[in-house]
């Protein structure tokens, strides 16, 4: 039955309009997405498709185009689009915290940070720098390594913290395999960074883990 003939309060996008966006599934987000299904399937039985194939919403968006266009009614139109989509929702979240504001919601930030970090498949360490007033300076990724970590310097840290005048910074690194709990090394490393910025007055108002959830050093108690 195409979705045309469905009642209005399941077709995705009536459902949409009338309840909001948070209220649809993921493959009714996809549906809408992809418009159209393919012959034999509406919309929602090609998303529902696609998202068995690549186990997820997330594998999906992460899929590289050979592996996207390779999919039933997928194609390099889709994938474009796609990654347009994501690139707004990037920006969108990047504009919360312009330069020159001052963090007002701390879930605003952390999604920033999610944002930017979660979906590399290596370990990247960044640093939010920040003014007295705990307004936005810079957001730089500082350190790269491997699926396993990253060899984060202090100096360079402190380096980079300094050029920028900050008076306060927020750690952040992604674990690639989507746990976000904090390991030993990433504590002992946050003690060196929070001693090290202290020596020049810098404060560090959190360390956040980013994975398929976020760990937040402050609130653990870990600062």
């Amino acid at each position: 039955m195409p979705i045309t003939d469905w009642p209005a309060d399941e077709r995705p996008r009536e459902k949409l309009l009338k309840r909001g966006a948070a209220a649809l599934s993921d493959a009714e987000l996809l549906a809408i997405f992809l418009r159209t299904g393919v012959a034999g399937r509406t919309a929602v039985d090609l998303a529902r498709d696609l998202l068995s194939r690549f186990g997820g919403l997330r594998p999906l968006l992460q899929a590289d185009l050979n592996a996207f266009c390779a999919a039933r009614g997928l194609g390099q139109a889709k994938y474009t689009q796609l990654q347009a989509v994501l690139e707004m929702g990037r920006r969108h979240l990047s504009e919360t915290l312009a330069r020159g504001e001052a963090l007002g919601n701390p879930d605003d930030t952390r999604r920033y940070l999610s944002a930017r970090l979660r979906d590399y498949p290596f370990e990247v360490f960044a640093c939010l720098f920040l003014d007295n007033r705990h307004r936005v300076i810079a957001f730089e990724e500082l350190f790269r390594g491997t699926i396993d970590g990253a060899s984060v310097h202090p100096r360079e840290v402190v380096r980079r913290a300094l050029v920028h005048n900050a008076a306060a910074v927020i750690l952040a690194h992604n674990h690639p395999s989507g746990v976000a709990e904090p390991s030993r090394s990433d504590e002992a490393i946050t003690r060196r960074l929070r001693e090290a910025l202290a020596l020049v007055d810098i404060r560090v108002l959190d360390h956040v883990v980013v994975g398929d959830e976020l760990v937040s050093f402050a609130e653990r108690g870990l600062l």
